[in-house]
C-alpha cells in the first residue's frame, strides 16, 4: 500500500500532466484537507520530492491567501542525464537511489518505459547479490545511461 507521501506526489504530478503549463499554484492549507492531513506533510512532500535536482522549483508565500508555486523546469534530456552521470552519481549507490534516478527519467520522457524497467531489473539488489553491489550497480547504471545519451 502506498504512504501518503506517495499519494501526495502522485496526485501533484497528475495535476502537471492534466496542466498545458509548467507551473502550478496550490493551497498548502487545501491540499492538506483534501488528503485529511496536517499541512506539515504537505511541506514535507514538496521539500523532499519536488526539488530542484528533481526537476522544480518551489517558491512559497506565507499568510491570509499565502499559496505555493511549484515550477517545472524545463530541461534538457542529453545535459541533464550528462550532468548527472558526472556529478550526481557517485561511486556507490543503494537500489532506491538508482531506482529514483530511473523513475525521474522516465516521467521527464528521457527514457521509455520499457527502458525504465529493463534499468531496474538490472540495479536491483536480488541480482546484484555480493558485497560490492553498492559499487557496481553505480558503474552499471552509469554505462547504461552513457549509452542512451550517445
Amino acid at each position: 500500500m502506498a504512504r501518503l507521501s506517495d499519494i501526495i506526489e502522485d496526485f501533484i504530478k497528475e495535476m502537471f500532466d492534466e496542466s498545458d503549463r509548467n507551473v502550478l499554484e496550490i493551497q498548502r492549507n487545501e491540499l492538506a484537507n483534501t488528503f485529511k492531513c496536517a499541512p506539515s506533510q504537505i511541506n514535507y512532500v514538496l521539500t523532499t520530492r519536488f526539488t530542484v535536482d528533481k526537476g522544480y522549483y518551489i517558491e512559497s508565500k506565507r499568510g491570509g491567501g499565502g499559496f505555493i508555486k511549484i515550477k517545472r523546469l524545463d530541461i534538457d534530456k542529453d545535459d541533464y542525464m550528462r550532468n548527472t552521470i558526472w556529478n550526481n552519481i557517485g561511486d556507490k549507490l543503494s537500489q532506491q537511489e538508482a531506482e529514483d534516478y530511473i523513475s525521474f527519467f522516465y516521467e521527464r520522457d528521457f527514457i521509455s518505459e520499457r527502458e525504465a524497467k529493463l534499468m531496474k531489473s538490472v540495479v536491483n539488489d536480488k541480482i546484484l547479490n555480493i558485497s560490492q553491489r553498492d559499487n557496481i550497480r553505480s558503474q552499471i547504471l552509469k554505462s547504461m545511461l552513457i549509452a542512451l545519451v550517445d
